[in-house]
């Protein structure tokens, strides 16, 4: 393929929006997206963003990849925890922060490509922003993840176990390359074409970027206030970071 081909299909690509269930920037991006930009919302790619256990390292290394990764400080994370309480009160946001105890971030990530195969991601994804940041359940606790199965009406198992799963094993390792190739190193972190835009903050940035290729993205100007709604469509089927 020549390169001038190469460069019509990445253009053609929809702009992507990494998220991640571990991070509380992501999740008030998330709503951010949703109560202000549905439209926006709607007409991105939403891809996962997860710390790969030591399988996924391994399968990760071996298709040539590698994971950003630095370590958070103590300093750093008492700093996040008073950040996001403002951010969300700010938002008028109920706010629980979690406990992780011996964490493996496949298991609600691949639970996601799961359910977004059955046409249930942007769905899924609400259950487990509440069940994180709302009521401070662990996400990776493979019984709270066969809860949002019950309540999606798919098999509970298969979301429980989705991490065992080789092909969505699979399709995870082709995510960490992607984030590896759009240089992605925390979330949220948007990204069009070229451009990147990373944290909740850069979130308007990209709007207005976004709206100005495409006019059709901006909100009615009128509406007093936009409910707050999930993703049309189902997307991607396939951290803490920088950004908490």
């Amino acid at each position: 393929m020549s390169a001038t081909a190469r460069g019509a299909r990445r253009a053609r690509r929809p702009p992507r929006f990494y998220f991640s269930l571990r991070s509380p920037y992501s999740w008030l991006a998330y709503r951010d997206l949703l109560q202000r930009h549905p439209r926006t919302a709607a007409a991105l790619e939403w891809v996962p963003f997860f710390e790969p256990d030591e399988l996924s390292r391994k399968l990760l290394a071996e298709a040539g990849g590698s994971f950003p990764y630095t370590p958070m400080s103590p300093e750093k994370h008492r700093y996040i925890l008073q950040d996001v309480r403002r951010l969300a009160a700010e938002r008028g946001l109920a706010f629980s922060w979690p406990v992780d105890r011996d964490p493996v971030w496949e298991v609600p990530h691949l639970g996601y490509l799961a359910a977004a195969r059955h046409g249930r991601g942007p769905e899924y994804i609400a259950l487990a922003a509440r069940a994180r940041w709302e009521l401070g359940q662990d996400v990776c606790d493979r019984s709270v993840i066969a809860g949002f199965g019950a309540e999606l009406g798919l098999d509970p198992g298969e979301l429980a176990a989705a991490a065992d799963d080789p092909e969505l094993r699979a399709e995870g390792v082709r995510i960490l390359l992607e984030i590896q190739r759009d240089g992605v190193f925390g979330v949220p972190f948007f990204v069009d074409h070229y451009d990147k835009y990373w944290g909740v903050d850069r979130l308007p940035a990209f709007v207005a970027a976004l709206t100005g290729k495409n006019p059709a993205l901006a909100e009615p100007p009128d509406d007093p206030a936009i409910p707050l709604t999930e993703p049309a469509r189902s997307v991607d089927d396939g951290h803490a970071g920088g950004c908490g």
